[in-house]
């Protein structure tokens, strides 16, 4: 398996951020996993090392594609996003999910957007990628273009076909399905916990 994943999974397995269960997540479906970026705060190193990782993606991307800013949405991505930052150089945008009415108000904190900027969108997974649309559009409102969304895992719940049509390029670092094999290679999951990954995934 490519490097890149072994990275991913051990970050994401070692510092907690992938647990196995029973969960709901946003929509309030049941799934066998969840997967929470509010762990790397208690780990530095698995922090680090994920940064790392879509560090090296973006750079591959912006080899090809313009991207004059980063932006996510608070909380997860956010948590990620000044790291990345910091190795790319490119200055970072956070929307917020609801208008501040005090201070800065407004959805947008962090680097100002200009017209025409070329923005990456990075967050922590793609389900089926309405939240996406809603955190891009005060982006592409002020003016800017979203044509790269980069997220950590892709849950393959379509989220990606639904924003390919859309003209949307989205890159996932990884699949679940790919993490749960490799965490089952590593034999750091059970073949049950696996499988009830791999047949959540057959019926999105």
């Amino acid at each position: 398996m490519p490097d890149r994943l072994v990275k991913i999974a051990e970050a994401l397995y070692n510092s907690g951020c992938l647990k196995f269960g029973s969960f709901h997540i946003k929509s309030g479906a049941p799934s066998p996993y969840y997967i929470d970026l509010a762990c790397l705060l208690s780990s530095p190193r698995a922090l680090c090392t994920l940064a790392d990782v879509a560090t090296e993606k973006i750079k591959e991307l912006a080899a090809a594609n313009r991207i004059d800013k980063l932006a996510t949405i608070e909380l997860k991505g956010a948590l990620m996003l000044p790291a990345i930052g910091c190795q790319t150089g490119l200055p970072c945008v956070i929307v917020r999910k609801e208008e501040k009415t005090y201070g800065a108000t407004g959805r947008i904190a962090g680097a100002e957007i200009a017209k025409d900027d070329r923005i990456l969108f990075f967050d922590d997974v793609i389900s089926e990628g309405l939240s996406k649309l809603e955190a891009i559009k005060p982006l592409e409102d002020l003016g800017a273009k979203v044509e790269n969304i980069l997220v950590v895992v892709d849950r393959e719940e379509h989220g990606i076909e639904n924003l390919d049509k859309l003209g949307y390029k989205v890159h996932a670092l990884a699949t679940v399905t790919e993490l749960a094999r490799r965490l089952l290679e590593d034999a750091k999951i059970s073949q049950q916990q696996a499988k009830a990954v791999l047949d959540y995934v057959k019926r999105r």
